[in-house]
């Protein structure tokens, strides 16, 4: 039976303090590839079509629904953590009785959309539909015990398990589907009758069975897919799986990347076509990437588009920044917000440039700070140039206009407005506007003094 995407009701349980984690974050909120662990569970139930995910919290208390809140999330407090059948329980009555409900665990991020369509569209009418695994070390986890027939007959937690029930390498990931008219009955029937005292909601298979109705297992294709993080060495596991996936997903898309186990993706990456990516490249946020670009080794770039034919050199660092088609950033330059590159411009070794829009074709190319400025197309800025735009208490603007040429060493004042072919001439200091089309020339005149003797350090 495939049900349509209005009758699925996702649960995810989330409501756990994650104490192996040994931190004060709720371990739902801990990063994953740049995004809180929960993020990918939601985004991956959201995906499934559904027109609301019911996410059950506790630890953290508001803190996790403000950072995740969404228009299709609706939040359920676990005010007491007794175990997963009682967190369900939190959010059956606002669920229909005709819904399908599909539970979900803030905590096992790498589970795929395809698979779970697949374990929806394997609910048996009336029973139960439960992902599992085969793992070649199943330590942790509740073990799947089958009749002589093959069929499921209960799930056993390991701290209750026999030896032999801990032989079994088939096990329970704890995701599954019910109509929440059955659910609803099974959950009020779990009793917290094993070693932890909870309502383990594993045992609504038992309850299941005994009732006669069926209960269908589904084997993930990959084991990789239903791992959980209790603690930040399965987390650091996660995030190489989770890695290794996207840049797979680019590579097939295109994108030539020098070494794929190299690359950190944290957030989402558009890109175009003969992408190429070196070796300890980092990737944040939205990043758009156009046809034909090369990110050098070592690069930084958070939340920014890099046009077409643009290049970034090595150890260079780019956010929340536009890079216009064919500019050459770097090596070594740190592009600030607010910053945008038109076309063909070149920044260079050491430069930094803030909030700045720099007109086509211009050039900064050595050891300087351009900070909140106008600068028009064509303009060639020397090295060791500074914008002073800060006067301590507000920021100020400076304007240059196409065809400029501002000399090695200048510092000009905010705000300040250099004219359309205007030349500075190196080392000057310029406080007032320099008029279009002329030399202008702010600095000390150079002074000889003959006869000069450098003080020197008396003999011992």
């Amino acid at each position: 039976m495939s049900p349509s995407p209005s009758l699925l009701a996702p649960v995810v349980l989330a409501a756990g303090q994650g104490t192996r984690m040994r931190s004060r974050v709720p371990k739902v909120l801990h990063s994953l590839a740049g995004r809180p662990m929960l993020a990918h569970v939601l985004e991956t139930a959201e995906s499934l079509g559904s027109e609301t995910v019911h996410v059950v919290y506790g630890f953290g208390g508001e803190r996790v629904a403000q950072a995740l809140a969404g228009p299709s999330r609706r939040w359920h407090l676990q005010r007491e953590q007794l175990g997963t059948g009682h967190a369900v329980a939190q959010a059956l009555p606002a669920i229909e009785d005709a819904a399908l409900v599909l539970v979900l665990y803030g905590d096992v991020p790498l589970l795929r959309r395809e698979t779970l369509a697949e374990l929806v569209a394997a609910w048996p009418e009336g029973g139960i539909a439960l992902l599992t695994a085969r793992l070649e070390d199943p330590t942790g986890y509740g073990r799947i015990l089958r009749g002589a027939d093959g069929s499921v007959e209960r799930i056993v937690e390991e701290r209750d398990a026999t030896e032999s029930d801990r032989a079994v390498d088939e096990v329970n990931t704890g995701i599954l589907v019910a109509r929440a008219a059955e659910l609803r009955g099974w959950v009020a029937a779990l009793r917290p009758d094993n070693a932890q005292s909870e309502y383990y909601l594993t045992d609504c298979i038992a309850l299941a069975r005994a009732a006669g109705r069926p209960v269908t297992a589904v084997p993930a294709r990959d084991p990789e897919e239903v791992m959980g993080i209790n603690d930040r060495v399965q987390l650091a596991r996660c995030e190489r799986v989770l890695q290794g996936r996207m840049a797979r997903d680019l590579m097939q898309a295109g994108v030539t990347l020098r070494d794929p186990a190299r690359l950190d993706v944290r957030g989402r990456v558009q890109a175009g076509c003969d992408v190429e990516i070196d070796v300890g490249v980092v990737l944040e946020g939205e990043v758009r990437l156009g046809d034909r670009v090369r990110i050098g080794p070592g690069c930084v770039l958070r939340d920014v588009t890099v046009e077409e034919d643009a290049e970034i050199l090595p150890y260079s660092v780019v956010e929340q920044a536009r890079i216009g088609p064919g500019c050459r950033v770097g090596p070594f330059a740190r592009i600030r917000p607010g910053t945008d590159l038109a076309g063909t411009v070149h920044v260079g070794n050491f430069v930094e440039i803030k909030n700045s829009r720099i007109g086509r074709g211009s050039k900064v190319n050595h050891l300087s700070y351009v900070g909140d400025t106008e600068m028009g197309a064509g303009v060639n800025v020397g090295a060791g140039t500074i914008t002073c735009n800060y006067d301590g208490a507000q920021k100020h603007r400076t304007r240059v206009g196409d065809d400029a040429f501002i000399g090695s060493n200048t510092a000009l004042v905010a705000p300040v407005e250099v004219g359309r072919g205007a030349t500075i001439g190196a080392g000057s200091v310029v406080t007032r506007d320099a008029p279009a089309g002329t030399l202008t020339l702010a600095r000390a005149r150079q002074t000889t003094v003959p006869g000069w003797q450098r003080p020197r350090k008396p003999r011992s």
